[in-house]
């Protein structure tokens, strides 16, 4: 199973972050997959911020709830991260991955970094 992650590494405050995940190898849509967005801001430490379900199901890091969705395209066998009204504190190195039910990761995109600035 591989995930390809695609999208602009560079942000500007107040716009929307927006990622892509396109997985080869399995479907999104297959029983207990879990497909997450995890992030490492520099200096810190990885930071789980949301997924979606093989079913459809969204949960998201509580602080981020306002600003973040994540949803699946089945058609594509993608699934995508957008966060809204970004700051320079969503500068982070951001990964997608894929998990069997609560277990830990099992398979992560290449990373994309991505900065927030004018």
């Amino acid at each position: 199973i591989q995930l390809q992650q695609s999208g602009p590494g560079l942000v500007k405050p107040s716009q929307t972050l927006s990622l892509t995940c396109t997985v080869s190898g399995a479907s999104i849509g297959t029983n207990k997959y879990v497909w997450s967005w995890i992030r490492q801001p520099p200096g810190k430490a990885l930071e789980w911020i949301g997924y979606i379900t093989y079913s459809g199901e969204t949960y998201y890091k509580a602080s981020l709830r306002s600003r973040i969705s994540i949803f699946e395209d089945t058609s594509k066998n993608h699934f995508a991260l957008q966060l809204s009204s970004v700051t320079p504190e969503d500068t982070a190195l951001y990964f997608c991955a894929l998990s069997l039910g609560d277990t830990p990761p099992a398979a992560w995109g290449q990373g994309t970094q991505v900065t927030v600035s004018s």
